[in-house]
């Protein structure tokens, strides 16, 4: 089992940063990816940004160049630093977790993100 804590959440203008923070606890060596996932309104879930255990990451197109996804092996915690953030990013942002053996993700609650002037 794993458990997944997001924080860090909040309301933010278009423009500015928020850095999301994703506490893991329990059988972390049988993850193979980290993952944050975003569900705006009215919208599937979709996938934001990845990271492996080798340290390959991957975005999706549209937070390119704007959001760093990173993982703090010793404090065992994600992060995802986001930047020039636009209302279209509002959403509820997910971390994940993926064991690629048995197909099982594991979720975070969720954390609100709400980009408005």
């Amino acid at each position: 089992q794993v458990q997944l804590v997001e924080s860090g959440g909040g309301l933010v203008q278009p423009g500015g940063s928020l850095r999301l923070s994703c506490l893991v606890a329990g059988n972390i060596a049988s993850i193979n990816t980290w993952a944050w996932y975003r569900q705006r309104p009215g919208k599937e879930r979709e996938s934001v940004a990845s990271i492996t255990g080798s340290d390959t990451t991957d975005y999706a197109d549209s937070v390119k160049g704007r959001f760093t996804i990173s993982r703090d092996y010793r404090k065992n915690i994600l992060h995802l630093q986001m930047n020039s953030l636009k209302p279209e990013d509002t959403a509820v942002y997910y971390c994940n977790a993926y064991n690629h053996y048995y197909d099982r993700n594991y979720w975070g609650q969720g954390t609100q993100v709400t980009v408005s002037s």
